[in-house]
């Protein structure tokens, strides 16, 4: 089973445990000697705590260790964390933890053989070992490890682009029938031929013209209509998008657990929030 650092699982861990933290804490043992202090914790993927993280401080001896969560005691309001019996000899025969090492399997079970009993009947077998296996260990459930967490729903709102329609604009040809009227004039010869208002007046013999294939020309033109096709620019069609905003409000009914205490006997319990979670 993997596990991760406390801030890696849960990075608003402080506001979890109303703002405790555990990596403020000392090690103490119960005999009230400090033997070193808390710098993280190692939970494992549904965030129980399975070790926590030690800087130990024997006398010149320092070394980062893990200590599994069964065999500590955390006390909140007292900035602590008791161990029962950690001793330098189980410190140097414990493996060093370094925040780059991965914690498997054999490393815990290395961790495990220094805290077992000598009499213990234990045969270890990584592919049937859990955590159960060993409730002196890694047990949370005892009087001095109850953890009960209070859930509560919240409405969480987000918003994401749907495609709701489209417009699409182009064009096309029509075609019509146009007419147009243009006037145009044209020239044509009128020939009369009419007779002389005196028919008996009288020409001399010398004025007389005589001429064969005398012509008189007349030049006679028409207009013609020139009809042709011009384009012109007839309208612009602009497109564009307007954004238009809205609020949207949601309801829902949301639940919240709240803590029920029930006490048999003369007992004086403090639920105060800076106690809530004063010894886990």
């Amino acid at each position: 089973m993997p596990l991760y650092k406390l801030e890696e699982f849960d990075p608003q861990y402080r506001e979890t445990f109303a703002g405790d933290d555990v990596k403020d804490l000392d090690l103490y043992t119960e005999g009230g000697i400090k033997v070193g202090s808390v710098s993280d914790a190692l939970v494992d993927q549904n965030g129980r705590f399975r070790y926590l993280v030690i800087d130990t401080g024997f006398d010149t001896f320092g070394k980062r260790i893990l200590l599994p969560i069964g065999l500590s005691r955390i006390n909140y309001p007292e900035k602590r964390v008791y161990v029962d019996g950690l001793s330098k000899q189980q410190v140097e025969m414990l493996p060093e933890y370094h925040e780059s090492y991965t914690v498997d399997e054999d490393y815990e079970e290395r961790v495990r053989s220094v805290f077992r009993p000598v009499n213990s009947n234990l045969t270890y077998d990584r592919n049937t070992y859990n955590y159960q296996t060993e409730p002196n260990l890694y047990d949370l459930n005892e009087q001095n490890h109850q953890t009960l967490r209070l859930y509560e729903e919240r409405l969480i709102a987000n918003k994401h682009r749907v495609k709701t329609g489209e417009v699409t604009v182009g064009k096309h040809i029509e075609t019509e029938t146009a007419r147009v009227t243009v006037p145009i004039q044209k020239e044509r010869v009128v020939i009369e031929r009419v007779s002389p208002a005196e028919t008996e007046t009288f020409v001399e013999p010398n004025e007389l013209h005589f001429q064969e294939g005398e012509v008189a020309r007349i030049e006679v033109y028409e207009e013609t209509p020139e009809i042709r096709k011009e384009a012109f620019v007839r309208e612009e069609v602009r497109v564009k998008k307007l954004v238009e905003r809205d609020t949207v409000e949601a309801e829902e009914t949301i639940r919240r657990e709240e803590l029920d205490i029930n006490t048999t006997g003369e007992l004086h319990v403090d639920d105060a929030a800076r106690n809530s979670q004063g010894t886990l």
